[in-house]
């Protein structure tokens, strides 16, 4: 699972190299078993050249030291760290490889804005990558960068999608499972399995009220049309 650090770090380089002018997607399998990289870029030069980056986000000591394949195959290649971890790591970071550092905006900043902020941070370049020739075969990693965004358009659509795509036993095990972990008793609103049930309860009670008024409408009606046939019959005996 992500932490909530990897998240924002994450979010931050999506926007970054969006405002770059390049193409780019998370998660992309490197040809020739050369590992998965966290994030790669696209970026078509005015001499009809293309431009890879790859990028590898690192928020601890012990993830910059994982024996995780470091995928650096791109033109130019990038750690992006915290502050705090690249005063760490400072110097293991071979010379050709680049570094972004990530702040995160701050809270008083962000409530200040005039606009939403796009990302919770920014990102600034604390090292240069040096050039490199593409290590994988240019045509291959084309291919499997344009399956990664075609996994994240099916990802898009499936949440635009929502519940949609879900059948009732896979809804209920969720709402069970979600009522199950960390039950509020004392505040019912904060749990989603009592907010569901009340709004199951408050539809139900609108249903049968809409169906209560209808019927006496009906009744109402019904007791319009026998007084107006009984009419005649009162005049005839009078």
């Amino acid at each position: 699972m992500k932490t909530k650090l990897t998240k924002e770090l994450e979010s931050t380089l999506y926007q970054y190299c969006f405002e770059q002018g390049s193409y780019v997607v998370e998660e992309v399998s490197m040809p020739d078993k050369k590992g998965i990289v966290d994030t790669l870029s696209y970026q078509q030069l005015a001499d009809d050249q293309i431009e890879w980056r790859c990028y590898e986000l690192k928020v601890t000591k012990s993830d910059f030291h994982s024996k995780a394949k470091l995928s650096f195959i791109g033109n130019y290649n990038y750690f992006v760290l915290p502050q705090k971890l690249y005063d760490e790591v400072e110097n293991e970071i071979p010379s050709r490889i680049g570094v972004l550092i990530y702040r995160a905006f701050d809270k008083k900043a962000i409530e200040a804005s005039p606009q939403t902020l796009r990302a919770p941070g920014f990102l600034t370049v604390a090292k240069k990558a040096q050039y490199q020739e593409l290590q994988v075969d240019e045509k291959q990693l084309t291919s499997h960068f344009v399956a990664s965004l075609s996994r994240e358009v099916d990802k898009a659509k499936r949440v635009e999608k929502g519940l949609q795509l879900y059948n009732d036993d896979q809804l209920f095990k969720e709402l069970k499972k979600r009522a199950k972990a960390g039950y509020d008793v004392y505040t019912p609103d904060n749990n989603i399995y009592d907010r569901f049930v009340e709004d199951l309860q408050s539809d139900a009670v609108t249903a049968l009220q809409e169906e209560l008024d209808a019927r006496n409408a009906e009744y109402q009606e019904l007791k319009l049309q026998l007084q107006q046939l009984q009419q005649p019959n009162l005049e005839d005996r009078i």
